[in-house]
């Protein structure tokens, strides 16, 4: 067994008679610890000792040393380095105990001074609530305006998807028409010995919008002036687009709106076309024959089943119903319908040439069962039978 002692160090330099107790760490077995041995020992010339295993398992020792000049103390009272070891180490646990109650000391002083911050706390809040309420309320007035943002930035950050979409087909249409041959009109000079029908012809054209039907088909969504190639003409030619009535894509061939333009004109004047393209217009392509059917509106017919396979004529083709009527048209035996009339101001009129010879005005007779009765404004607008609207690009 490994010996710790309780006595004073070592080392003495006279022995003296007295009584040690000494403690012995037990290593003896578990059935002799319940068991009290005495055995006797030492020498004659130091004294006599007695050791004794208590019932607790510790060593009682007990040594009478007697008093002899000069004489050292037996071996077996040495310290040895091994009991040096555990009174050190047994003064090192009894320093750490000594911290760790300071430690545990410090610790419950610290326990009390949060819990009486708690409790401070507690006061306080209960005197705030009030206040918290209010804060609690306003946070969710604050939190319902965060998602009503959101819900708007998400929108309009859609809205920029859809515009950036939008520029991208601009974009692919811009670079296709830039790596395309796209609308190309080679002009040659004409010779002086060339006939104005030759002259004509040596334009060529190549991909070129033919109508306004064309041109929507190529993205454009917006009323207004534009340059097309009829098939008729092969010649470029300036038309007002309409690109917002029934779906757009309409040429305008014919617009009435304040009668500031007489219609009461020659065949060539037809021909070519006249008038403010942005108000009162007609074209060349406009010399020939009728063709319409299928007719649909609001009001009764009185175009297509009387002017239908008619002849354009004008008042110096000599057409007895273009004179009465000052205005050229496609007359049969005159007109139910005819937007190409004098301009009034609108509703009943009275004729104002001297001596007329029958109606004039601006009239769709089945408007008011009347030929007397002139419409203040009209528009006449083509577009292929086969158009089709379609999503912005």
């Amino acid at each position: 067994m490994s010996p710790l002692f309780s006595a004073n160090p070592p080392g003495w330099s006279v022995c003296s008679a007295l009584c040690l107790l000494i403690a012995l760490l037990p290593e003896a077995k578990a059935d002799d610890l319940n068991t009290t041995t005495q055995s006797n020992g030492g020498g004659s010339q130091c004294g006599e000792y007695t050791n004794q295993v208590m019932e607790d398992g510790m060593c009682r020792l007990v040594a009478t040393l007697p008093q002899l000049q000069e004489q050292k103390c037996p071996d077996m009272f040495r310290c040895t380095d091994e009991v040096s070891y555990w009174l050190q180490e047994n003064e090192e646990r009894k320093q750490q105990i000594v911290a760790l109650k300071e430690t545990i000391s410090e610790l419950q002083e610290e326990l009390r001074n949060h819990r009486h911050r708690v409790k401070v706390l507690e006061l306080q809040s209960e005197e705030e609530s009030p206040s918290n309420t209010s804060l609690e309320s306003r946070f969710h007035e604050l939190e319902h305006h965060y998602t009503e943002a959101t819900t708007l930035l998400h929108l309009q950050g859609t809205l920029i998807l859809d515009l950036q979409n939008h520029l991208h087909n601009l974009t692919l249409l811009v670079d296709e028409v830039k790596t395309s041959p796209g609308c190309l009109t080679n002009i040659l000079h004409a010779n002086p010995l060339m006939s104005a029908q030759e002259a004509r012809h040596s334009e060529h054209v190549r991909n070129c919008p033919i109508d306004c039907a064309s041109i929507y088909y190529n993205g454009a969504r917006r009323s207004g002036l534009y340059t097309v190639v009829p098939l008729t003409a092969g010649v470029p030619v300036e038309v007002y687009c309409d690109m917002d009535t029934e779906g757009g894509g309409w040429t305008v061939i014919q617009r009435r709106a304040d009668g500031s333009l007489s219609f009461d004109r020659n065949w060539m004047d037809y021909g070519d076309g006249f008038g403010d393209l942005h108000s009162d217009v007609d074209d060349e392509e406009h010399q020939y024959r009728l063709h319409v059917s299928g007719f649909s509106g609001t009001v009764q017919d009185s175009f297509s089943w009387y002017h239908d396979k008619q002849g354009f004529s004008t008042p110096d083709s000599g057409n007895i119903c273009a004179e009465i009527s000052h205005g050229g048209w496609w007359y049969n035996q005159c007109f139910y319908t005819n937007l190409n009339g004098v301009y009034y101001r609108g509703g009943h009129y009275t004729p104002k040439g001297q001596s007329p010879l029958g109606p004039d005005g601006i009239v769709w007779y089945s408007w008011r069962d009347s030929d007397y009765y002139s419409l203040r404004k009209v528009s006449m607008m083509i577009r292929p039978r086969s158009f089709r609207t379609r999503l912005s690009p």
